[in-house]
């Protein structure tokens, strides 16, 4: 069934505007009494009924409420240092199927690339619309935001005192991830991922000083793309989610 978010809380009466209204209407072109799921602001979805299709409005009638989880039982955000091309998009869409709460894209000493301000809002603007069919697609019970570029200084500036800061480094400078992972007990964590050409040394010294924990992926060096999302999915099981026995309990509750 497919999945639509809605910007309030779901009520009895909901109706969707936009671009969403459009798909619905002239994409999918559904009709009257077809049934899709729509999720609210704080997560809650249900399943509602279409009562009425306009060129840019779809009125739905609230059916009923769907108990199922589809978040992870910890907040993973990914800081990624910003890659060549068009990488990044294929980063946030993977991103959100695996299940990051955010992506923080990083401007650090080795990016190849570098955006104006008017660039950035651009860009931001794109890669938080590649979140959002993303989290429609995979069934989430929220969009994960794509927040603005940011320095690395800025993104740890940011942190909650009880978020654990695992940057990937392919030096010699830390300890593997699933050792860090092991001595970490949180319900938050980052994970901070550099470009083509990693991190330079003063931007790992500043993250030493921080108290961030410097792991490494293992012997092979791994393309940006490949250490973010390995590195996510590594993370989320490792803590009890992606493949773990609660997941697979709230898929076979779910819609």
């Amino acid at each position: 069934m497919r999945r639509f978010f809605i910007d309030g809380p779901l009520t009895e009466t909901i109706t969707i505007r936009g671009g969403d209204a459009r798909h619905i209407g002239r994409v999918l072109r559904l009709q009257p009494g077809a049934a899709i799921i729509v999720v609210g602001a704080e997560g809650q979805a249900g399943t509602a009924e279409i009562i009425a299709v306009g060129a840019d409005e779809i009125s739905l009638k609230l059916m009923e409420s769907i108990g199922c989880r589809h978040e992870p039982p910890v907040t993973v955000w990914l800081a990624q240092g910003l890659p060549k091309a068009d990488k990044l998009e294929y980063i946030v869409q993977k991103a959100v199927e695996i299940g990051a709460a955010g992506v923080i894209p990083m401007a650090v000493d080795f990016s190849a690339v570098r955006y104006d301000e008017s660039k950035k809002k651009s860009k931001v603007d794109r890669w938080q619309k590649i979140a959002h069919e993303a989290a429609k697609q995979c069934g989430r019970d929220l969009v994960p935001a794509v927040a603005a570029v940011q320095s690395l200084a800025e993104v740890l500036a940011d942190q909650e005192p009880d978020t654990a800061v695992i940057m990937l480094y392919e030096g010699r400078a830390g300890e593997g991830l699933k050792r860090v992972l092991a001595d970490c007990h949180t319900g938050s964590y980052l994970l901070l991922v550099g470009p083509e050409g990693g991190f330079s040394a003063a931007e790992v010294d500043l993250c030493r000083s921080k108290g961030v924990h410097i792991a490494s992926m293992g012997p092979r060096i791994l393309r940006t793309e490949t250490a973010a999302l390995a590195a996510l999915a590594v993370l989320l099981y490792e803590k009890g989610d992606l493949g773990g026995d609660q997941a697979q309990e709230d898929l076979a509750d779910g819609d």
